[in-house]
């Protein structure tokens, strides 16, 4: 596979980072503004949030790896998969490139620019979900990365529409998304005082998944010889 060098990298983690909360968002307001059914609403959301996750990772992850999220980047570069001086530069590029997905989903929809959130997010029960959507997310990208590579980008796609119906938080799993829907007081949004509680769940589950499956993964060495040694 080509290697490409970080700016590359940095515009592919920032645009694919856009172009998803750009859906995130979007999907949100042209689905309550067609139903006032929530759960409809909310499935409209899902299905496209999934799809987009799907194509992105796909056209994208080949250039940068398609982290899309500051939590992925974190537990790639505690395991050394991304090089640690390239961490803060792709944090960056998603971050702005979420709230540039922001921005563009409200100028797509005729609405202001900014709109902090007035949707309350908060609360144990919400913390937790976060914390096992992310925890999930990363299972599937560890584990997906060990035994199927290329079906990692429908891995992640379809485990975010099964997460966004599980969890009572509806899975943002991701830092980057969570902040850039903070800024938008429409179906998707999150009241920005929330935000740390979201934040702070979501880095120990991605940190727990990171921990468990590092081990998880690695077969056992001994049984392997054993088992190859009989006739």
């Amino acid at each position: 596979m080509a290697s490409f060098d970080l700016s590359r990298r940095l515009v592919a983690e920032g645009l694919g980072t856009a172009l998803l909360v750009a859906t995130v968002v979007g999907s949100g307001i042209m689905a309550a503004s067609l139903t006032p059914d929530t759960g409809l609403a909310l499935l409209g959301n899902t299905i496209a949030t999934g799809a987009i996750l799907v194509v992105l990772i796909t056209i994208l992850g080949p250039i940068s790896g398609a982290h899309f999220n500051p939590a992925v980047s974190l537990i790639f570069a505690m395991s050394r998969s991304l090089p640690k001086v390239d961490f803060a530069g792709y944090v960056l590029a998603q971050i702005a490139g979420g709230v540039t997905g922001t921005f563009a989903a409200h100028l797509m929809f005729d609405l202001p620019l900014i709109g902090l959130s007035s949707k309350v997010r908060t609360g144990g029960a919400q913390w937790f979900s976060e914390g096992v959507a992310t925890f999930g997310l990363v299972a599937v990208i560890l584990a997906g990365i060990r035994f199927e590579q290329k079906a990692v980008p429908w891995l992640v796609g379809l485990y975010i529409t099964a997460a966004y119906w599980f969890t009572a938080s509806t899975s943002f799993a991701n830092p980057a998304v969570a902040l850039a829907r903070s800024l938008t007081d429409t179906f998707s949004g999150i009241r920005p005082v929330d935000l740390p509680g979201f934040w702070l769940a979501e880095i120990a589950g991605a940190v727990a998944a990171l921990v468990l499956f590092a081990w998880l993964l690695q077969p056992n060495a001994s049984s392997t010889i054993s088992s190859e040694a009989k006739p």
